[in-house]
C-alpha cells in the first residue's frame, strides 16, 4: 500500500531535490567548485577555501573531506571532473592531494596525505590524538582510476592511469598506469606493458 502512495519515482525526485539544495547551500565556501553535487549528509567539511572540485562530481553521504591548515605547508585538494566518489569517503589533506579524471571509489575508501606523529618513540610516547600531524609527500591520483572498496591510499603515492586498486589494498608505494594492485602493502598483480599501451593509444 505505502509503495501507491508513496512510489520510488517520487522518493528519487525528492533525494534528488534535498542533494541539489544541499550542494547550494555549501558550494560557495570551497575555492572553485563545479557542476557537481554533494549528497546530504556529509560527515564533515572543513577548509573547503583549499578545495577545487570540477564538474560531473558525485560525492555520496557520509563524505569527509578535509584540508588543514597547519602551517607547515598550504594545504590543497584538486579534484577532477566526473568521478564518483561512494558513501564514507574519506579525503584529507595537510599538503595536496591532487585527483584527475573518471575516479570510481568503493565504499569507505581513505586517501589521507597526513598521518599523526613520526615512527619514534617521542611520538609514540603521548597519546594518538595528542601527536603533531605530519606529511611524507603529496598524493596523486591519475584519470580512470578505480578503488575498491575500504581501499588506503597512503602519503607520498602517485597512481597512474587506468589503475586499479582491489578491494582492502593499502597502497603505500607508486602504482604504474594500466596496472592492477592488491593487498597490504599493494602489490602489482597485473601489467599491461609500455608496447601494449603504445599499440591502444
Amino acid at each position: 500500500m505505502l509503495s501507491f502512495l508513496y512510489p520510488h519515482f517520487l522518493f528519487r525526485i525528492y533525494c534528488g531535490v534535498k542533494n541539489h539544495i544541499y550542494t547550494g547551500y555549501v558550494r560557495s565556501r570551497f575555492a572553485h567548485f563545479g557542476n557537481s553535487v554533494i549528497q546530504y549528509l556529509p560527515y564533515q567539511l572543513l577548509g573547503e577555501q583549499f578545495i577545487h572540485i570540477g564538474d560531473g562530481n558525485v560525492f555520496e553521504p557520509g563524505l569527509q573531506l578535509t584540508a588543514w591548515n597547519l602551517g607547515e605547508h598550504t594545504p590543497e585538494i584538486r579534484i577532477g571532473n566526473d568521478s564518483l566518489f561512494r558513501k564514507g569517503c574519506h579525503i584529507t589533506a595537510v599538503n595536496s592531494i591532487v585527483i584527475g579524471n573518471h575516479l570510481l571509489t568503493g565504499t569507505n575508501v581513505l586517501i589521507t596525505d597526513n598521518a599523526h606523529g613520526n615512527s619514534d618513540y617521542l611520538s609514540w610516547s603521548v597519546p594518538p590524538i595528542e601527536r603533531p600531524v605530519v606529511s611524507k609527500g603529496k598524493i596523486i591520483i591519475g584519470d580512470r582510476v578505480w578503488l575498491g572498496n575500504n581501499v588506503c591510499v597512503l602519503p607520498g603515492v602517485t597512481i597512474g592511469d587506468g589503475v586499479i586498486v582491489g578491494a582492502n589494498s593499502v597502497v603505500t608505494h607508486d602504482v604504474p598506469s594500466y596496472s592492477i594492485v592488491a593487498g597490504n602493502p599493494a602489490r602489482i598483480v597485473k601489467a599491461l606493458s609500455s608496447s601494449e599501451v603504445a599499440k591502444r593509444q
